[in-house]
């Protein structure tokens, strides 16, 4: 039976959708493992499909989610080994065109200013990259897995159960930040994770816990187009 939609629902989706940010600061407050698996349960109703379902999901904590932090960032901190891993797909353009380059380095550089990293600063931009790898200290870390035999268009299904996440954790007071930054280091991701590399692809990474409120980082409010900006109407 559908579920009944009243001003107040429509108030609490909206809210949990557009509160939503990138937290890249976490407090060490642990996160049951209940709640991540209701997170789960509510995002699973993504719609994929022929009801596919593509997405197979890691959650870490504790001593395994240090443990690959600490492979993942010995690679990236050694510039040689660094080298040899590259992305698993190609998440952004080959050829970057305005406007998506002009939004790309405004939110860089917007979290930077207010990090106070200047643009010649290489070491302290590699750090705040780094933290990436320690998922940004939250408790609980998530590597999502996608079965290679399946198409682009699963893709797209996964994109849609990632929000879900994202959403379902904002509608319990918690924060998250997707990551394809782990996607460089899909081997050292495979073989911590056991995962068969010819069967399993590494989509993206995700922080998730409660969100530090003096961290001057979470301060970042990134700008949208207005929907004037990116719709028409066709009557």
């Amino acid at each position: 039976m559908p579920t009944s939609i009243t001003p107040e629902s429509i108030a609490a989706v909206d809210a949990a959708i557009t509160s939503r940010r990138s937290i890249r600061a976490f407090l060490p407050t642990p996160v049951p493992r209940e709640t991540v698996e209701q997170i789960l349960a509510v995002a699973s109703r993504a719609p994929s499909g022929t009801n596919t379902q593509p997405w197979q999901v890691h959650v870490l904590t504790g001593a395994s989610l240090a443990e690959l932090s600490r492979r993942v960032r010995s690679a990236f901190d050694d510039p040689e080994e660094r080298a040899r891993h590259t992305e698993e797909y190609d998440y952004y353009p080959a050829q970057w065109v305005s406007p998506y380059i002009d939004r790309r380095r405004k939110v860089g550089w917007d979290l930077y200013s207010l990090l106070q990293i200047g643009k010649t600063d290489k070491q302290r931009m590699h750090e705040q990259h780094g933290r990436n790898y320690a998922f940004f200290d939250a408790p609980v870390g998530l590597i999502f897995t996608i079965d290679r035999i399946m198409g682009t268009g699963s893709m797209l299904d996964y994109g849609m159960f990632l929000q879900n996440v994202m959403v379902a954790a904002r509608a319990r007071g918690l924060d998250t930040c997707p990551q394809a930054a782990f996607t460089q280091f899909h081997r050292v991701i495979e073989d911590f994770l056991g995962l068969d590399a010819a069967k399993q692809m590494v989509v993206c990474g995700m922080s998730l816990g409660h969100a530090d409120p003096e961290r001057i980082e979470n301060s970042l409010v990134t700008e949208r187009e207005p929907v004037a900006g990116f719709t028409r109407f066709h009557e």
